[in-house]
């Protein structure tokens, strides 16, 4: 039954997102929100066939804890899962991302017209550079900005080094950094054709004030909330 249904969901992925990809290039003359609005649509309709075609239900806690305005996410990385579901659970967002995905074709398409923060790792100080000022841009825009600070994809139970970025985006700017955790890895693995039935909890931490701070301190901050909340989300892992 779960390779029936992973197969029932990678095939609507096939056929719906060529024909959306399409139709959100029409979409290139609207404002920034405007676009970011209409081409969530996509993410929000796979989350949604996950659930009814796979079963992976969801819920979220510490949703009262969000500030009011824009914030810095910093959120554990398992799954494509939360990329996905990010989108209906936070307010209009933009990731920070390796410009290479903007060049998938469809998928890549869209996903350039969501006014990400595109970077090419391999440019160090460069990078920094296009993030910061690309940052600031976008939160003047009135975007949340979400950054995995692990870098990659990690499986439940396990940690990379917390990269320093984005605390110091958000530092910078003066805006909070939200930590979130989850433990989407457990029903969605990281480049698994099958996904298994099961509910996936999104946590949602205090925001953490930035101002006077330095970045080192608040990445920690960070770090230390999301790895403690792990132990609870993925206790068999």
């Amino acid at each position: 039954m779960t390779r029936l249904r992973s197969s029932l969901f990678a095939l609507a992925q096939i056929l719906l997102t060529p024909p959306y990809a399409l139709a959100v290039l029409a979409l290139a003359p609207l404002p920034r929100r405007a676009r970011w609005i209409l081409i969530s649509g996509w993410a929000r309709t796979m989350l949604h066939l996950a659930r009814w075609l796979c079963g992976i239900r969801w819920k979220v806690e510490g949703r009262n804890r969000l500030p009011a305005g824009p914030a810095v996410i910093l959120s554990k990385h398992q799954s494509a899962w939360e990329t996905l579901a990010f989108q209906s659970i936070f307010p209009p967002q933009v990731y920070l991302l390796k410009r290479e995905l903007l060049w998938i074709p469809f998928f890549g398409w869209g996903l350039a017209l969501t006014s990400p923060i595109a970077i090419d790792r391999s440019k160090g100080r460069a990078a920094l550079k296009t993030l910061a000022r690309k940052g600031r841009e976008r939160l003047a825009q009135g975007f949340w900005i979400v950054i995995y600070p692990e870098g990659t994809r990690v499986a439940p139970g396990a940690r990379r080094k917390y990269q320093l970025g984005g605390a110091w985006l958000a530092v910078q700017a003066g805006v909070p950094v939200v930590p979130v955790a989850h433990n989407a890895g457990l029903v969605w693995p990281r480049n698994a054709f099958l996904k298994r039935a099961g509910l996936i909890t999104v946590r949602i931490g205090p925001a953490i004030a930035t101002a006077g701070r330095r970045a080192e301190d608040v990445n920690a901050e960070a770090e230390a909330w999301i790895e403690e909340q792990q132990k609870a989300l993925c206790p068999a892992s």
